[in-house]
């Protein structure tokens, strides 16, 4: 019987020392952040991904050995379980083929196959895939009784119980799955609604049919989705005279009457078993890795999301612009605390542009605006203009922001939380203005899957998603580090070892006792044991700590390694970090030890160079062109420029500064052969475009930046 660390090795190319120690520390709780940053030594310096995939793997042997349980369980309560039986269920390796050992043993609705065998008609069946009666009618009479009338009766339950057969083969079963996997045809035909207009997004499938493998994931998706929403039928075949005739070369042994009665059970047991499961079992495949590849786009979209260029710590006014009702205005201290919310009516219908500019040119100067920040929804456009008239007394910056999911974080339990007092326009103001100085600190708020940055998030495995898209948002968090006297709840709960509960007794204490003035104090934050400071410490930061360790990297457990290394040299630690030249002369060799190796030294030295410096870059202005305000202003050739605002596998759309993003396809990126669209552009990218062709109809925007 295949052992974890086995299992693990066939799917992976880590060592077994490596995955033995990887799975200790993940059963000992430990986070996959802390392991990959602080047990370097231990898991032979394994980064996240190869951690996270032992993790992967470890829950799904975890999941077969608890299906192997249930159905050795099942089958000893049935009284059928063989030694043999055992010893198979054992050594399989996959559910697959679990299931097909555990087919026969199934308990379902009574079949056809049943009242036959109640019947009494299984030796007829066995004497039939014997293969050696020449006169069936004649054995065939012999089962009549007061169920069965008529020698074709007889035989056609026979044939019921020889189909059963069939389908139970495993085989047959994997000889069909080897056909469907590289035959496998997937058609569609369109069904009649009265939603006609909502049917017309997915008229390229009304009428389509590829190959089931070649189907891309946003195609299979798109198809899937059109399906379930009652505009299309889907079906998915193969060759069926082949797959008739490859069953027969397995079964019939003969070329008499019994070979005929055989050949149609076969014909019965593909059309109404083994084509109907399989069928269906090669599009929940084809399904599944289209999930993985959208959530993998996801993943990467929403890494590069949450790691966007920070404005900082500045002084913000955000605008949520609209018309009737108005531009919702909020100003924001350095911390992003709220100071002032009120609403102005610049554009239609009232039309008090004066009113507003005076008005935001009072409030930028009584609140020392640094920055403002407008909202990309409806009258974004309109609303930067209306900015970009006033004439400030000091540098203002003026940048535009994504709202995707400002509306979920607005209405949702945690902005109620933060602003109980006031209503869902000024949290989403709120949310506009903080996402420009921190984006990481604010998305985390909102469901990942509601950020919009991905392909069909809501068709996926909503299960594998979240935990993917967590797993995203705990690396990128933990990456960065938090500011343990100014992090939001949310924020905090993602740090490696906190969680929802840790965080807000870190909130509370931080209410009760002022801010942290060390890690060490961390240990008084009700039930934060020494396991949780040891998994969470390395990632919290205290700016203006006693000791400059605590707002950086190392790990406390590594202090007195930065110690020795400063005492050895004559100085005090705080010379020392940031020092280049002294830091450089560090022979790493003599503070090697048996816990400590030359790959968390390496790491040490790293951040004592520029501890707590964020290495995300900084946000930057930017200017849609002033003549494009809707997709009427949009014609060919023109050449725009515009902001990477959502990446998939088959290209990349462009915000130009309208409502609609237009879509340059993987094939315009480049020159070259692109095989990777993150390759080439990563999200909020600033970018020039040039414009191919406008489909006024269905609102499509053709782009290439190769030109």
């Amino acid at each position: 019987m295949q052992t974890l660390i086995e299992y693990i090795g066939v799917k992976t190319s880590v060592s077994k020392k490596s995955i033995e120690n990887t799975i200790a520390l993940l059963e000992q709780d430990c986070t996959i952040p802390f392991i990959s940053r602080y047990r370097k030594e231990v898991t032979g310096n394994l980064d996240e991904v190869q951690i996270g995939e032992i993790d992967s793997f470890k829950k799904e042997f975890e999941t077969l050995q608890k299906r192997k349980e249930s159905i050795l369980k099942s089958l000893e309560e049935q009284e059928v379980l063989t030694n043999e039986l055992q010893q198979k269920i054992e050594a399989t390796v996959n559910l697959v083929d679990l299931e097909d050992l555990y087919l026969p043993y199934k308990k379902t609705r009574k079949t056809k196959t049943d009242t036959a065998r109640e019947n009494g008609l299984e030796p007829l069946a066995k004497i039939i895939m014997a293969q050696n009666a020449n006169d069936l009618e004649f054995v065939a009479s012999k089962y009549i009784n007061s169920t069965i009338s008529s020698e074709e009766e007889a035989l056609e339950g026979a044939r019921h119980i020889i189909a059963e057969w069939v389908n139970e083969r495993i085989d047959i079963r994997n000889l069909l799955r080897n056909q469907y996997e590289r035959y496998a045809e997937i058609s569609t035909k369109i069904v009649k609604t009265k939603k006609e207009e909502e049917a017309q997004k997915f008229r390229d499938y009304f009428d389509w049919s590829e190959s089931l493998k070649r189907c891309p994931s946003h195609r299979l998706l798109a198809i899937l989705r059109a399906e379930n929403e009652g505009f299309i039928k889907t079906k998915v075949t193969i060759n069926e005279d082949r797959a008739l005739d490859m069953i027969a070369n397995r079964v019939i042994k003969s070329n008499n009457e019994c070979a005929t009665q055989i050949e149609l059970a076969v014909k019965d047991a593909f059309k109404r078993l083994l084509a109907p499961a399989l069928s269906n079992e090669a599009l929940g495949n084809a399904k599944e890795k289209a999930d993985d590849t959208a959530i993998t786009v996801f993943e990467k979209n929403l890494q590069q999301l949450l790691l966007c260029p920070p404005l900082g710590e500045k002084t913000i006014l955000a605008i949520d612009p609209g018309f009737r009702t108005g531009c919702k205005i909020v100003c924001l201290d350095k911390q992003g605390s709220l100071l002032h919310n009120e609403t102005i009516y610049p554009h239609e219908p009232r039309k008090e542009a004066t009113q507003a500019i005076k008005k935001i040119n009072t409030l930028v100067n009584a609140y020392k605006i640094e920055a403002i920040a407008i909202g990309n929804g409806t009258a974004s456009r309109e609303t930067e203009n209306l900015i970009k008239r006033i004439r400030f007394d000091s540098d203002v910056q003026v940048f535009v922001v994504s709202e995707a999911g400002a509306s979920i974080y607005s209405a949702s339990k945690i902005a109620r939380e933060e602003f109980p007092n006031y209503d869902v326009t000024v949290r989403g103001s709120v949310s506009i203005g903080r996402r420009l100085a921190d984006p990481l600190a604010e998305l985390v708020k909102i469901e990942p899957k509601s950020i919009g940055v991905g392909q069909y998030q809501h068709d996926v495995d909503q299960t594998k998603l979240k935990n993917k898209l967590d797993r995203v948002v705990e690396s990128c968090v933990n990456k960065i580090g938090v500011n343990i006297n100014t992090a939001s709840k949310p924020l905090m709960s993602y740090v490696s070892g906190i969680g929802e509960k840790l965080a807000e007794n870190i909130v509370l204490y931080r209410e009760e006792h002022g801010p942290f003035t060390s890690r060490e104090e961390i240990k008084n934050v009700a039930r934060l044991g020494n396991k949780a400071f040891e998994q969470s410490a390395g990632f919290l930061r205290i700016k203006n700590a006693d000791n400059p360790l605590d707002d950086s990297s190392v790990h406390p457990e590594s202090y007195q390694i930065v110690e020795k290394m400063a005492t050895d040299m004559k100085i005090a630690v705080n010379e020392l970090i940031g020092n280049k030249p002294l830091i450089k002369k560090i022979d790493l060799r003599i503070y090697c030890t048996a816990q400590v190796g030359l790959p968390t030294l390496k790491d040490i030295l790293k951040e004592l160079e520029k501890p707590g410096v964020d290495p995300r870059e900084k946000a930057k202005m930017f200017e849609f062109d002033p003549n494009i305000k809707t997709i009427n202003d949009v014609r060919s050739g023109l050449i725009l420029p515009g902001i990477v605002n959502n990446i998939t596998n088959f290209g990349c759309f462009v915000d130009i500064g309208i409502k609609e993003s237009g879509l340059v396809h993987i094939s315009n990126l480049t020159n070259a052969y692109v095989t990777d669209v993150n390759e080439v552009v990563t999200l909020q990218q600033h970018v020039q475009v040039k414009v191919l062709g406008v489909d006024m109809q269905r609102k499509r925007i053709q782009l290439s930046m190769n030109f």
